[in-house]
């Protein structure tokens, strides 16, 4: 938990200067040897160092109430009320047995939602994924093609090499989060119909990608796809874990994005709110395997519709909190820029959804550092020493901030 200083309206604008920026005994606010105390020196390579050494804020003077902010992630938001009534409400029955009326239809509303002819109910968007993986590619061995820096590659456990027995062929991510076309259809060609590579089986796609700063797939990108996929045989599984953002970021219906792929996993405990629970949609046959391995990964649930209730109320608002979420994260982008800070960059065009990237120069710091340097320099800017730094707008108006 990080505490950070109460500011104004545009954020990162704080209302607070530090001790030394205080009004001096003849009235000007720097004293007669200051210049502007918050404003590390050009020729500073490490401002925690230099702030340390100006006393910034010292040691035992006085310091305004903190106001404490999560930055972690969009996961750390509690259900609202209205979920909340909702889960206490809900209808239940034995969703392993498919008696589980919430969840049926939280099933069946995703499913026309998407566009897609069936959807399961699992516990995470990790699990969908995997599951998805393990039905698209039956054989050990089979290999799926996938961005370097694609969530299902990087953050989840190697679970399609661990447990699904899938290699994975990865390609350079571009900064928009799409992967070269060139670049993938030869490396498709380069093992199409060999003895000797392993068979390719699955596109994997992520949108928004996280990574690059919940950046938003273009339609035409995942048609391109589409038709590179078709003319291989080839499926697509879109790990649409924050799918909805790219719908309400590109005023676009969820059907018309995930029309190009084979299967699609969303996640109902990040934009959305809900306290758990994600889902997977595809055609009926498919839905019907992924409902087997659901059982083998242990992922069978009993009474789920209290988290399915949540999560259709989620859906529910999607419409509005998303918009709310992606105008504050453009806002703050902008209030950053602003700053014209010589260490932090952001590029406020690069803001499409509920995502910041601020690219921080300089060594990387410890979570340690990184919590002091802020704490000693709430003042006319932020200046973090780190590698980067990724903010976002929850629901809940909470700035979330998570550091690589």
């Amino acid at each position: 938990m990080l505490r950070l200083p109460r500011v104004g309206r545009a954020a990162g604008r704080s209302l607070f200067l530090p001790p030394r920026a205080q009004a001096s005994p003849g009235g000007s606010r720097l004293g007669p040897a200051q210049t502007k105390p918050w404003v590390v020196p050009a020729s500073c390579s490490c401002p925690l160092r230099w702030y340390r050494a100006a006393g910034l804020p010292g040691g035992a003077q006085p310091q305004p109430q903190p106001h404490v902010v999560d930055l972690r992630s969009e996961t750390v938001t509690r259900p609202s009320a209205q979920m909340r009534q909702a889960m206490a409400r809900a209808e239940v029955g034995d969703d392993d047995y498919g008696e589980d009326p919430t969840v049926n239809e939280l099933q069946d509303s995703a499913a026309k939602l998407l566009g897609m002819e069936a959807a399961l109910f699992v516990p995470t968007v990790t699990m969908a994924n995997l599951i998805a993986v393990m039905c698209h590619c039956r054989r050990r061995g089979a290999q799926l093609l996938l961005g370097r820096e694609a969530h299902l590659h990087v953050f989840e456990q190697g679970g399609v090499a661990q447990v699904a027995g899938v290699h994975s062929q990865v390609l350079q991510d571009l900064p928009d989060g799409t992967m070269d076309l060139c670049e993938m259809e030869s490396t498709i060609r380069e093992g199409y119909g060999s003895r000797y590579h392993p068979r390719l089986e699955l596109v994997c796609l992520e949108n928004t990608h996280s990574s690059a700063g919940g950046r938003v797939l273009p339609l035409a990108y995942l048609r391109e796809v589409r038709l590179l996929a078709d003319r291989y045989g080839l499926r697509i599984h879109l790990d649409g874990a924050r799918l909805m953002n790219a719908a309400v970021a590109q005023g676009v219906s969820p059907a018309q994005i995930t029309h190009h792929c084979d299967s699609v996993s969303i996640c109902f405990s990040k934009g959305l709110g809900a306290p758990a629970g994600a889902l997977l949609a595809g055609h009926g046959e498919f839905v019907a395997e992924a409902w087997r391995m659901r059982k083998l990964l242990g992922g069978g649930m009993r009474q789920a519709g209290v988290l399915a209730a949540a999560a259709r109320v989620g859906l529910e608002c999607m419409e509005e909190t998303l918009r709310r979420d992606h105008e504050n994260a453009r806002s703050f982008a902008q209030g950053v820029w602003e700053l014209g800070s010589p260490i932090c960059s952001i590029d406020p065009s690069a803001v499409e959804t509920n995502m910041v990237l601020v690219k921080v120069a300089g060594r990387w710091l410890s979570p340690g550092e990184l919590c002091e340097l802020m704490q000693l320099s709430w003042v006319k800017s932020l200046f973090v020493r780190c590698q980067k730094v990724k903010k976002t707008q929850t629901h809940k108006h909470h700035p979330i901030l998570e550091t690589y």
